[in-house]
């Protein structure tokens, strides 16, 4: 049996339109689900950075919402003056979107992380202590890798200097190379690190090859076997978030709070 070209034609055509129906409406229908797994995500990734989730425990989604409205206080701090933000709702405000919107944010300096916009306000999680007390500092930050943009958040006790994690949820670096920065081995190896000299200028780095312990090298972190242009995206990463320019203003509000 043939069919004539004007039948196939209108035929695969009809298929087309049926097939970009049916894909336009699933993704319509789950992209409720979709982002709801992406919040999860984030949630346990700052969970996790925070020390709140044990190695290899696999949490509920109910479970990481109920962990995180009882231990971590979400921020909105103005960047520039590190000062909290009162009458923006830190549960609704969407510091990507307003990144991206050049009437809520500004050109960056040149930096070599390549962050190209900075947002006039941004949010930050702060791990609940007893009383009024903050035991943890989590901070998001991002940066270009090799391959792609590396987004995360690095944790720091009161002190705003010593690092007690580290953390990525989202990248694309070659597995079993850059993409050792999931590794928890390697994420382990950040705790106790430094990321401030004594003038408090950001000092932190990845190195190659090994550093030492945290107590006799404590602006090193070992790095990346085979990934040392990751690794240095994520010194990048790191200085220019904790510099003056991102959430430099807010460490240095909080060094004063703990030395009082």
């Amino acid at each position: 049996m043939s069919f004539s070209i004007r039948y196939t034609v209108g035929f695969a055509g009809a298929v087309c339109i049926v097939c970009s129906i049916l894909v336009a409406g699933s993704a319509v229908a789950l992209r409720d689900r979709q982002e709801n797994n992406a919040l999860v995500d984030k949630q346990t990734q700052v969970l996790e950075v925070a020390g709140l989730v044990e190695r290899g425990e696999r949490l509920s989604a109910s479970e990481v919402r109920r962990r995180f409205a009882r231990h971590l206080v979400p921020r909105v701090i103005e960047l520039e003056t590190g000062a909290y933000v009162e009458d923006v709702d830190p549960e609704t405000f969407d510091m990507a979107a307003a990144t991206r919107d050049p009437a809520q944010s500004t050109i960056a300096p040149p930096n070599e992380a390549q962050v190209q916009r900075l947002p006039r306000y941004a949010k930050l999680y702060e791990l609940k202590g007893k009383g009024s007390a903050i035991d943890t500092l989590i901070l998001p930050v991002r940066g270009k890798g090799l391959w792609s943009t590396l987004e995360g958040f690095i944790a720091l006790e009161p002190d705003a200097t010593t690092v007690t994690g580290i953390t990525f949820y989202r990248h694309a670096e070659t597995p079993g190379l850059g993409g050792e920065v999931d590794n928890p081995k390697w994420k382990a190896r950040w705790r106790g690190r430094q990321v401030f000299d004594q003038s408090f200028a950001p000092q932190l780095e990845v190195v190659k090859g090994p550093a030492g312990p945290a107590d006799e090298d404590p602006h090193r972190v070992d790095g990346l076997s085979g990934a040392t242009l990751t690794g240095r995206g994520v010194t990048h990463l790191i200085r220019f978030w904790t510099g003056p320019h991102a959430f430099g203003p807010y460490l240095s509000r909080r060094r004063q709070l703990a030395h009082r």
